[in-house]
């Protein structure tokens, strides 16, 4: 009997893990997790590995992530997440992984094992799998920085917040299909306080300003560049730019 899919919610995170104990093979986790969640699982550095952990406590079989090979005639490998990058220097395959054994090319599905290694494996076998919800979205219409927060708070939840490396990492791959140089982020700065603040009310404690910003101006607000480097720039309010909104 199978049990009722397990999920677990992270607050103030950008994306969160879902760990569902139903058996499906790749095609079928990956239909299921973009019905129901975003996508099959990313897991693209450390942080997101031990986050992981806590999901899938108590389960010692592997679990489908979003990994897989074309099958182009090259071991390629890819994340199903189109928008995202396999990066080869973040891989956590197992020792002898991936194996690649039986027919040439058969294991062209990746899972995650529980102590979070990575292995190969049929896509037809049916195993358990990770979802993840996307938190963020970028919105490629042009506004200035109050209309954007707006459409934001009526349409999903607020601008976006960046408390720390992983947000960064996470919000410069959406920027990087934006449409203008810059998009806004709810970062603000209150001229009568003399500071930077997140609309959010988090504080400003993480930074990524780009050198020389920001000389502290009235009617500036932040917003990260889509190309280069992604670091931060304050930009006049009444610029248009696309942005991006935090969905809960």
């Amino acid at each position: 009997q199978l049990l009722p899919a397990q999920c677990c919610f992270i607050d103030c995170q950008l994306y969160e893990f879902h760990y569902i104990n139903e058996n499906k093979n790749w095609t079928e986790a990956q239909q299921y997790c973009r019905e129901k969640h975003t996508d099959l699982a990313t897991v693209t550095n450390m942080k997101d590995m031990k986050r992981l952990i806590n999901i899938s406590a108590g389960y010692n079989t592997a679990a489908w992530i979003g990994l897989y090979d074309q099958t182009n005639g090259t071991r390629t490998w890819f994340w199903s997440l189109p928008e995202l990058e396999f990066n080869e220097s973040e891989t956590n395959w197992n020792p002898g992984e991936p194996s690649d054994k039986g027919i040439q090319g058969s294991e062209n599905c990746g899972a995650v094992y529980q102590d979070l290694t990575w292995l190969d494996d049929g896509c037809q076998k049916t195993k358990y799998f990770l979802c993840y919800d996307d938190n963020v979205i970028l919105i490629n219409q042009n506004k200035t920085w109050e209309d954007a927060l707006t459409y934001c708070r009526e349409n999903h939840h607020d601008l976006v917040t960046i408390t720390n490396m992983d947000d960064q990492r996470w919000i410069q791959e959406k920027v990087k299909k934006a449409s203008t140089d810059y998009v806004w982020t709810g970062l603000h700065y209150a001229c009568t306080l003399d500071l930077w603040f997140w609309v959010s009310d988090e504080m400003v404690i993480y930074k990524n300003w780009a050198e020389g910003e920001p000389m502290d101006d009235c009617d500036m607000s932040g917003a990260m560049e889509t190309k280069r480097d992604h670091q931060w720039f304050k930009r006049n309010d009444s610029d248009l730019l696309n942005f991006i909104c935090s969905k809960e």
